[in-house]
């Protein structure tokens, strides 16, 4: 909470015409960052995978509509050296697939 309240105060403190994108973790809580999400001066929060799987963080990100995702280390998630170039394919297109799906809601 007191990281929220402290980028809400900062917000306020934003000429009109300046606006900013947060990085920040999926909440626990759903809904957590709504307020932030909504703010005039926000243009996008973008939601960090915190250490989920990507099937977990794509769940939490459903779960927080407005929320796009930047799951770098999810993104990469079941990919291996050993694949091979359709397994590879295969395996990111899908990995797209559901965080594209995630970041619609």
């Amino acid at each position: 909470m007191l990281l929220k309240a402290d980028i809400l105060r900062n917000l306020e403190r934003l000429g009109d015409e300046q606006q900013v994108m947060l990085k920040l973790t999926l909440p626990e809580e759903v809904g957590f960052y709504q307020e932030l999400i909504d703010h005039p001066k926000v243009l996008k929060v973008v939601a960090l995978s915190g250490g989920y799987s990507r099937s977990d963080a794509c769940t939490k990100l459903k779960q927080n509509p407005g929320m796009i995702a930047s799951f770098s280390r999810a993104f990469t998630e079941g990919l291996s050296k050993q694949q091979s170039d359709s397994e590879f394919a295969e395996t990111i297109n899908a990995s797209i697939e559901e965080i594209y799906e995630a970041s619609k809601v």
